[in-house]
């Protein structure tokens, strides 16, 4: 009779590079799958796969990749919307296998390149980084991702879902307010430029001749 695999619980104490390098360790040369890969992080897969997604869509006027990134960021998030422990994913993606190599490489990038999420995020705030403040991250995810689809308009969209992420990632509700600012800010923009656009447009209907 052979023993079911243990499940890995959510454990905030681990930071973003600790994470990665578990993963490096646990699945040495050969690597694992996205479906071991999601089981280890349990609810933290949420953050860090949605934080990888956005890092393509951080080039400003990248067209094609942002729109279709964008789909996979809104399925994922209105999972966590609506509390699925576990992202679901279609099953030919969980057996695709990331391999060892990969695997070192990126938890190598992570601590000599992304130190500085180290240095200054930890758990704080938690009740913006757990439970209805995870749903509360994934509601301010979508509305960054809506925007993204649009052309020339990823960046900062793309900034708000990295901090999302990290405070679900880290358990830093601070981050995750950082974030929701940002979305918040750019939404708010966003929609005084249409805003003014269309006032403009009546105005130009009504006072300049045809």
């Amino acid at each position: 009779m052979t023993t079911p695999p243990s499940r890995h619980h959510d454990d905030a104490s681990q930071d973003l590079a600790r994470l990665l390098r578990r993963l490096a360790d646990d699945g040495g040369e050969a690597g694992l799958t996205l479906h071991q890969i999601r089981d280890r992080l349990d609810e933290r897969a949420y953050g860090l796969l949605i934080l990888i997604l956005s890092i393509p869509c951080l080039v400003p006027g990248l067209y094609g990749v942002p729109q279709a990134v964008g789909l996979i960021i809104i399925l994922i998030a209105s999972q966590l919307l609506i509390g699925r422990e576990e992202p679901w994913l279609p099953r030919w993606v969980l057996n695709l296998r990331a391999k060892g190599r990969w695997l070192k490489a990126m938890a190598d990038f992570a601590e000599t390149r992304l130190g500085w999420i180290e240095r200054l995020s930890r758990p704080r705030l938690l009740m913006f980084a757990t439970g209805a403040g995870e749903r509360m991250a994934a509601v301010f995810m979508i509305l960054a991702t809506l925007t993204i689809v649009l052309p020339m308009t990823n960046t900062i969209p793309s900034i708000a879902l990295g901090l999302l992420s990290v405070g679900l990632i880290q358990r830093d509700g601070l981050f995750v307010l950082g974030g929701a600012a940002v979305a918040t800010g750019w939404l708010t923009l966003l929609g005084a430029l249409g805003l003014g656009l269309l006032i403009g447009a009546e105005w130009a209907t009504r006072f300049i001749p045809g």
